[in-house]
């Protein structure tokens, strides 16, 4: 049962174009900001480990469904977008 929803979860997101992905990827940074940035604010260090927790659990999260959304051909066209910027 668990492998059936897990492969259809892994079909839908794949179906997914690839700016959604560089998005969920922008998400992923933002969570692992929030997840150190905490770390100023002046509340008690409970409160700081449950952020980090949640923050940081969101980034994992967010990195690992945009790699699935990406995929091998979404990288491959980021990186060609990216090189012809840099030249």
């Amino acid at each position: 049962m668990a492998n059936g929803v897990i492969g259809y979860l892994k079909t839908r997101l794949q179906s997914l174009s690839v700016k959604t992905g560089v998005v969920v990827a922008c998400v992923c940074v933002l969570c692992y900001a929030f997840s150190f940035l905490q770390m100023l604010l002046p509340v008690s260090a409970v409160l700081k480990g449950i952020l980090w927790v949640v923050f940081y659990g969101l980034a994992k999260a967010c990195q690992y469904t945009s790699l699935i959304i990406l995929g091998k051909s979404g990288f491959s066209m980021l990186r060609a977008y990216f090189a012809r910027k840099v030249k």
